[in-house]
């Protein structure tokens, strides 16, 4: 942390190469220098200009889901990713013990430290999110305190990059490094950011968003003990399999899809309650193919499924892993592709129900097809029912694919993405 002038000089005469090259390309150096010259920008807009005041960056990317689609929440396996996609921050204390977040485009979010309860009415809106860490953080034994913050992000919201989880981890990022000297560990930041949008928010999520984005890089994450997650890195040198991760845009309403993101969990462990447990983890897939027709009397057909899924995805996490290892990336991806069909035909997130006609994903994952049969993957990203699909596209028919995915979804549609290696930073 430097005075004002300082960092502003810093960003100016381009000298933090250093700290941004554990999370940036160098290539994109440029714009970032760029980007947090805007959050100061904004901070002396918003808060008033004072070289002296004392201040800091931040930052915290978006994430890939690579396999293991709607599991985590049911003490599945996942393979994920922290991407070059990312929230920013400037941030300094105050003393008056209120904490302001002001992000660009949206209203500024203030919360008192002295009044930390679930609010009702805040419900759904990012000013929770804020009050839901703090209180977490305090909750914990941990320190708080008012601070100024203007934040900008590249995350889009509903893009199945969880731009919510890069916020969280974000706040959290910022509380970790004012007042605690940074000693918070990434996976505790992430269960404190799960919990404000579990509490809080009031949306029922899993911990893999705020694990990927707080950890980084390229991991597997077993959440059979969600309190003591199992978080491996997995190294690998994408660049060398000769292919782009690409994360399509399909301009989907991502509104008003909580209910189908809570059904999917529900489901699953109303499966588990038919056996006594909480989630589907504490049972065995031939525990729920040997009683399939009664538990679909007593639950759905669906839940039935979904269920199926669950078990299916990590039967593949662990052989993903495993080619990843070996570096058999062929192999790699045809369980992709499967784990993209089991999400489409089992759980069922492709479109939503409350609007069957509208699947811009199911069109854009056929094209895909078309494109990248037997060379490429492809399947739905993240929480699905609308946003974004995943695919890993070979480097020779990536003009090809971008060029027909713009034709369909628009220009700005296609995002060709690189792995970032760290997950929440604080720069200087």
């Amino acid at each position: 942390m430097s005075n004002f002038a300082a960092v502003k000089a810093a960003l100016a005469e381009k000298k933090l190469d250093e700290s941004f090259s554990k999370a940036y390309l160098k290539e994109q150096y440029d714009e970032q220098y760029e980007r947090f010259l805007g959050v100061l920008s904004d901070f002396s807009e918003q808060y008033g200009e004072n070289d002296e005041r004392e201040i800091a960056l931040f930052s915290a990317p978006g994430r890939t889901e690579v396999s293991g689609n709607h599991t985590d929440h049911n003490h599945g396996k996942v393979i994920a990713a922290s991407v070059n996609l990312d929230a920013v921050a400037a941030a300094s204390k105050n003393d008056d013990g209120i904490v302001r977040v002001k992000s660009r485009g949206y209203n500024i979010d203030t919360v008192e430290i002295t009044d930390l309860e679930v609010n009702e009415e805040d419900k759904g809106r990012s000013r929770s999110l804020v009050r839901g860490i703090l209180a977490r953080f305090k909750e914990l034994g941990y320190n708080i305190g008012g601070f100024d913050a203007t934040t900008a992000s590249k995350v889009l919201s509903g893009s199945g990059l969880s731009s919510s989880a890069a916020f969280e981890v974000l706040v959290g990022t910022i509380l970790n490094f004012l007042y605690n000297d940074g000693k918070i560990s990434p996976v505790e930041i992430a269960k404190i950011g799960q919990y404000a949008e579990n509490v809080h928010f009031g949306k029922p999520s899993g911990l893999l968003d705020q694990t990927a984005c707080s950890v980084g890089g390229f991991v597997t994450i077993d959440f059979e003990d969600p309190s003591k997650p199992v978080i491996e890195k997995v190294e690998l040198d994408f660049e060398k399999t000769g292919h782009s991760l690409c994360i399509v845009d399909t301009k989907g309403d991502h509104c008003d899809l909580t209910d189908e993101y809570a059904a999917v969990r529900s489901e699953m462990e109303d499966v588990a309650a038919f056996f006594g447990k909480k989630v589907l983890r504490e049972i065995k897939k031939e525990d729920v193919l040997s009683n399939a027709g009664e538990i679909a009397k007593k639950t759905s057909e669906r839940a039935v499924l979904r269920a199926l899924h669950f078990f299916g995805e990590n039967e593949r996490v662990e052989k993903q892993v495993e080619f990843l290892k070996k570096g058999d990336f062929d192999s790699f991806k045809e369980l992709v592709i499967e784990s993209g069909r089991s999400s489409y035909m089992y759980n069922q997130n492709v479109y939503s129900n409350k609007a069957p006609t509208s699947q811009p994903l199911s069109l854009a994952l056929a094209l895909s097809e078309e494109v990248l049969k037997g060379k490429g993957a492809w399947r739905v990203h993240g929480g699905g029912f609308a946003g974004t699909i995943q695919a890993f596209v070979p480097n020779e028919l990536l003009d090809r694919y971008i060029g027909l995915m713009s034709s369909v979804f628009g220009d700005d549609s296609c995002y060709v993405l690189s792995i970032r290696p760290v997950g929440g930073a604080q720069f200087i």
